[in-house]
């Protein structure tokens, strides 16, 4: 068995570390493996381990499960994808609380040029579900992979039209991915495999609980490029992603509806309250997104690292390296550079056009 990936599962299991400070600590330490064999003094210099984080890594009782979980995966034929892997999504890895780890079944790439969320009331009207066809129908050409949550309703009819316009589809799920919920929906996910996938950070097990439910939604706000909410009363799920969506600084549409309809009336609230661009056909999203249906090559940023300085060249390497956005502690940590020059360098860069700042004081090449 793969030791850095035991490591890194069991590493995820100890109870008490997210996935912030897995992340933090592979990153600090070079290898989950690593992580494990690094002594209890220099784990308390890393930013967010304290004593009792420190003592569980030592005592290493996670390898076990870990090891049960890896099996079973190969088993169930699910693929257990690390934030450290080439698989993970790349459009994830630019959220400050991704998570560390996803189980994976289907064939679909994750790292595809356009990717769409779709979700609504689980109570769809036939006005709904009438809208979420046409959308599908008009994102054909752009061949973009639809995301939604498995669940009854806009959610459900989101991944069929998805399926009958020859698109992919990936249901996020708040359960194990053993765990198809609700179970009614047990055929459109075993379909979706083919043309699809199914995708969680939940592990194998996990029953269907509504805490679950909004930690599921920040994956589908993370993983879309646009996400159009449908139908959705005034408070509810749909709403939840939508506001995740904006924090993550992406590009939300909501279709109006009829006034005084109640699953109208969340739609027609982020709309009037700008947290959500008027969505009446694709053409909407189109001039929002510069989409056109030939752009649908995914480009990698090129430098001629002959206009850097030295400094500047590290940097542009530890990023490029990475491939997704890192911590300033964390470059400060890895280019060997003062916290203040570096910060001075990261704002020369931006000025240069190679460096984006993102939220949580991140930065990614441009």
């Amino acid at each position: 068995m793969d030791q850095e990936r035991l490591s890194f599962v069991a590493l995820h299991f100890i109870p008490g570390i997210g996935d912030y400070l897995v992340k933090q600590l592979v990153s600090y330490c070079g290898s989950a493996e690593q992580v494990f064999k690094t002594p209890k003094g220099k784990l308390l210099k890393i930013p967010g381990v304290g004593a009792i984080s420190a003592e569980a890594i030592k005592n290493g009782n996670t390898f076990h499960d870990a090891e049960k979980e890896l099996k079973k995966a190969e088993r169930e034929d699910v693929e257990i994808i690390l934030y450290i892997d080439k698989k993970y999504p790349l459009r994830l890895k630019t959220i400050e609380d991704a998570p560390a780890l996803l189980y994976y079944k289907g064939n679909q790439n994750l790292n595809v040029p356009k990717t769409v969320g779709i979700v609504g009331t689980r109570q769809a009207t036939e006005y709904g579900k009438e809208m979420v066809e046409r959308i599908c129908q008009e994102l054909a050409p752009h061949k973009a992979l639809i995301i939604s949550g498995l669940a009854y309703g806009i959610d459900i009819h989101a991944h069929k039209a998805a399926l009958k316009n020859n698109l992919a589809t990936i249901g996020v799920m708040g359960s194990g991915i053993d765990i198809i919920y609700p179970a009614a929906h047990k055929e459109t996910a075993k379909k979706m495999l083919t043309n699809g996938a199914l995708l969680t950070e939940n592990r194998f097990g996990t029953k269907p609980d509504a805490h679950n439910f909004p930690a599921r939604n920040r994956i589908i706000a993370g993983l879309c490029d646009a996400l159009i909410v449908v139908e959705a009363a005034e408070k509810g799920g749909a709403l939840i992603t939508a506001d995740i969506a904006n924090s993550y600084n992406k590009d939300v549409f909501a279709l109006p509806g009829n006034l005084g309809q109640s699953f109208s009336e969340g739609c027609n609230k982020l709309i009037k309250t700008n947290r959500a661009n008027l969505f009446t056909s694709v053409k909407d999203l189109e001039y929002i997104m510069n989409w056109s249906a030939s752009t649908n090559a995914v480009t990698q940023p090129t430098f001629d690292m002959t206009l850097f300085d030295a400094d500047e060249q590290t940097v542009l390497r530890i990023l490029k390296e990475r491939n997704a956005p890192v911590m300033i502690d964390e470059l400060s940590f890895k280019s060997s550079l003062a916290p203040s020059k570096l910060a001075s360098l990261l704002l020369t860069l931006e000025f240069k056009n190679a460096v984006k700042s993102l939220p949580g004081k991140m930065f990614a090449l441009r």
